[in-house]
């Protein structure tokens, strides 16, 4: 990726791709939003590519929230521009996030727990390409073919697909929510917090999840507020505070203090502490 360096690589690293370099699979540019008086986005750049692995942190009320509804078609952005695989595109419902192939796992995880695997996979998208009558088992047949295959492909391990997700752990459950994107032939898929209140094995399960949506080629972008997992996973991490991305940093040549620090603002607290205003003027 053209735009990784050493340690922090500066707060924007969206633009355009020159002759030779790799298009990101999502990209923003320029996206503000505002709610009334509050400025909740401020002129914000972002991108994944594929095959790699995004993480976005920050403290409460940083944006990391309203950028992810943007992307995903829940919030409309005031300005800015957005582009899938280098083409401009217009996001304004998640319908259209869908159909540009942006798929997001909030932390809700949106399953029925009173049905099983396969009907949450496909619920809503029931194949009914063969039908022999109103109950065609040929359709049920279909469907759980698809489920085992693609659960085995992101070696997913359930005790059934006939499982009712009530019976299934957190862990479980988070690993059922993703393959969903799969099915529906997503480019990017976001995780908003995909590790909260799981247990030590459930978690691991989860960041294995996320290794293999790497591995699958997908542009994946996790949203936590835990930065051993960010860091036990992710290729970057961008920092955003108080609304703007402030800082992006490589995890192979960074520390979780320097990351802390970008997040709470002492680093360029210390910065202007030194008379360096230029460095800070560059990064925020």
């Amino acid at each position: 990726m053209a735009d990784v360096a050493s340690g922090s690589i500066g707060a924007n690293g969206a633009g355009s791709a020159a002759p030779g370099e790799r298009v990101p699979e999502l990209s923003l540019k320029g996206i503000s939003k505002s709610f009334g008086a509050v400025q909740a986005l401020k002129d914000v750049d972002f991108e994944v590519y594929a095959g790699e692995v995004v993480g976005l942190v920050g403290d409460n009320g940083a944006g990391k929230s309203t950028l992810i509804k943007t992307i995903s078609g829940v919030n409309i952005p005031d300005s800015g521009e957005i582009y899938v695989a280098g083409h401009r595109v217009n996001i304004s419902t998640p319908a259209d996030a869908v159909h540009h192939g942006i798929e997001t796992v909030y932390q809700d995880l949106a399953l029925c727990d009173n049905l099983d695997v396969v009907a949450n996979l496909f619920l809503g998208r029931e194949d009914t390409s063969v039908r022999l009558g109103p109950l065609s088992p040929m359709t049920e047949i279909e469907m759980e073919r698809r489920t085992v295959e693609v659960l085995r492909q992101l070696d997913v391990k359930i005790p059934s697909v006939r499982s009712v997700v009530a019976s299934l752990s957190g862990g479980q459950r988070q690993s059922i929510a993703v393959p969903k994107t799969i099915l529906r032939n997503a480019r990017v898929v976001q995780l908003d917090e995909p590790t909260a209140a799981l247990g030590v094995a459930q978690t691991k399960q989860v960041l294995n999840l996320i290794r293999r949506l790497r591995e699958q080629g997908l542009g994946v972008v996790v949203i936590s507020h835990n930065l051993a997992d960010v860091f036990e996973v992710v290729d970057r991490v961008i920092v955003m505070r108080l609304g703007r991305r402030i800082a992006t940093f490589d995890v192979h040549a960074t520390t979780p203090e320097q990351v802390v620090a970008a997040i709470t603002g002492a680093e360029f607290a210390d910065v202007a502490e030194n008379g360096d205003a230029s460095e800070v003027a560059q990064q925020a």
